[in-house]
C-alpha cells in the first residue's frame, strides 16, 4: 500500500533528521563546554568559537524545523493508513459475508440439485427408454430444454404458433403419441390448457 510506504519513509526520514539534531546538539554542547572551561585563551578563538555556538544553534533550530515537518507528514500518513485499513477491513468484512452467503446459497443448490437428481431419477424409470433417449438428445442439442409445453396452438420451446396442419395432426393423434414441433423439434408436451 502507498501509504504504509509513505509512512515508513517518513519515519526513516524523521530518524534521519532526529540524529542530525543530536549530532549538531552534541557539537554545540562541546564546543560551549570548551568556551565555559577557558581553555581557550585566544581572542580570535573565542570569537570563532562563539560563532560556530551561534551557527550551531541556527542549524540546530533549521533542523528541528525539519524533524517537526517530517512529523507532521508522518502522521498525516499514519492517519491515512489507519483510515485505509479501516476500508480494507470494512471490505474484508463485506467480501467475507458474500462468500459466506454464496457458499450456503451452493449448498442449497448442491442440496436441491440432489433432490431433483433423485426425483428425475424415479421418474424416468416410469419412461419409456427410447423417449427418454431422445428427450436427453434433444435436451442437450436445444440447450437443456427437450421438451416443451403446447399452449393455445404455441410450442413454448421456438415460440412459434403451429400451422392448421400441424394443429391439426395434434389433434388427430393418439393420447401416448410423441409429438414433435416441426420448428425446433422439441417434443411437445399436450396438457388440458392446450387449447386443442
Amino acid at each position: 500500500m502507498a501509504s504504509t510506504t509513505e509512512e515508513s519513509d517518513c519515519a526513516r526520514e524523521q530518524t534521519k533528521a532526529e540524529q542530525d539534531v543530536d549530532q549538531v546538539r552534541q557539537r554545540a554542547t562541546r564546543d560551549q563546554q570548551r568556551l565555559d572551561s577557558g581553555a581557550v585563551s585566544s581572542s580570535k578563538d573565542l570569537e570563532n568559537l562563539q560563532r560556530e555556538i551561534v551557527s550551531l544553534a541556527k542549524r540546530q533550530g533549521d533542523l528541528e524545523d525539519v524533524v517537526l515537518e517530517v512529523m507532521e507528514r508522518r502522521e498525516s500518513a499514519q492517519e491515512r493508513v489507519a483510515e485505509l485499513t479501516e476500508r480494507v477491513g470494512a471490505v474484508q468484512g463485506k467480501i467475507d459475508d458474500a462468500t459466506a452467503r454464496r457458499e450456503a446459497a451452493y449448498e442449497t443448490l448442491d442440496g436441491e440439485g440432489a433432490t431433483v437428481t433423485k426425483e428425475r431419477a424415479v421418474i424416468a424409470g416410469s419412461v419409456p427408454e427410447d423417449l427418454l433417449k431422445l428427450y436427453d438428445k434433444l435436451r442437450a442439442q436445444q440447450g437443456g430444454v427437450g421438451a416443451a409445453r403446447l399452449y393455445q396452438r404455441r410450442c413454448e420451446g421456438c415460440r412459434l404458433e403451429l400451422n392448421i396442419t400441424e394443429v391439426n395432426e395434434v389433434k388427430a393423434a393418439a393420447p401416448d403419441a410423441v409429438l414433435r414441433c416441426e420448428n425446433c423439434r422439441r417434443i411437445l408436451v399436450r396438457t388440458s390448457e392446450s387449447g386443442l
